[in-house]
């Protein structure tokens, strides 16, 4: 990945049509008769009805919601430096359900991460707590940690739009008023968004390892990282890591054992806690024999 700000490119998923003889997918074929049966996929549109033709799939390079209803493809611009991104963006398909929960449900719940103002949480929250949740992949352990706390609030920093669209989609079946969606860069959010000492906690669980040496200057757990999310860290607020990546799992514990604003609560690593739940995709990772290290740290007074 380079080192200029990547925007994901996304789509919405739609019914699958058979291709017509010489044209490309995608290509919009010859009407049918009025008297010519459906096949499956045209009767599941039709029974999606208005949700699945408002996501209509744009050309590749539209924004997906034009309108600002949704997440923007790149929230700062270029209104910050250009500089190694700890994320990698991922071309994605966007289920209908999730495009739809993001037109619904974004202008109350979702944020675009520009960098042009601060965020009130206590206004955006209704005076709950706040955890900051960096990189919640679909979004099924936040919303049951959500569920499980529902006097915090959780503010959840992705870049991945079906999760985006995913997890709020949780939160309004499973009546979850404590959720809302960051979308774009966690450096900025934290830097130029959030006020100090505004966070009752900070989440970042499985990050992506970057596994290769020369790629490990891309790793979110920096000590100039560890440093900033501290200044918006409030006296006693938690940070708790995991990861299932072991020399990843030695850098957090080095990194936050030397950030002295910052006390570990265990003598190295964390029992696992029963709080986090048990992912697909850790479970996926235990199966393999992989060791899952957890690392909870809290701020010092």
């Amino acid at each position: 990945m380079s080192e200029n700000p990547a925007t994901p490119e996304t789509h919405v998923a739609q019914p699958e049509a058979p291709e017509a003889d010489g044209m490309e997918a995608g290509a919009q074929t010859p009407a049918t008769t009025a008297t010519a049966p459906q096949p499956p996929a045209a009767q599941e549109a039709a029974r999606l009805g208005a949700t699945a033709a408002s996501a209509a799939v744009p050309r590749r390079g539209e924004p997906m919601f034009p309108d600002g209803t949704g997440p923007a493809a790149d929230p700062a611009g270029s209104h910050h430096e250009r500089r190694i991104r700890s994320f990698q963006p991922r071309r994605s398909r966007v289920s209908p359900s999730q495009a739809d929960a993001l037109r619904r449900l974004w202008p109350k719940w979702g944020r675009d991460i520009d960098g042009l103002s601060r965020i009130d949480l206590d206004a955006f929250f209704e005076g709950r707590p706040v955890v900051l949740e960096i990189g919640f992949g679909m979004g099924e352990a936040t919303a049951q940690m959500a569920a499980a706390d529902p006097d915090t609030g959780i503010l959840g920093c992705d870049v991945h739009t079906p999760g985006q669209g995913n997890l709020l989609g949780l939160a309004e079946r499973n009546g979850l008023s404590n959720i809302r969606v960051a979308n774009g860069d966690a450096i900025i959010l934290l830097r130029e968004m959030l006020a100090p000492a505004s966070l009752a906690g900070l989440r970042v669980f499985f990050p992506d390892p970057w596994p290769k040496k020369r790629h490990h200057k891309r790793r979110l757990i920096q000590p100039e990282f560890v440093a900033l999310a501290s200044t918006r860290l409030a006296p006693g607020a938690l940070v708790h890591c995991a990861t299932d990546w072991e020399p990843y799992a030695e850098q957090m514990l080095e990194v936050l054992s030397a950030e002295p604003t910052l006390e570990n609560l265990h003598p190295s690593y964390a029992p696992r806690p029963d709080f986090r739940p048990l992912t697909k995709f850790e479970g996926q990772g235990l199966d393999k024999g992989h060791v899952v290290h957890d690392l909870i740290f809290r701020r010092r007074g």
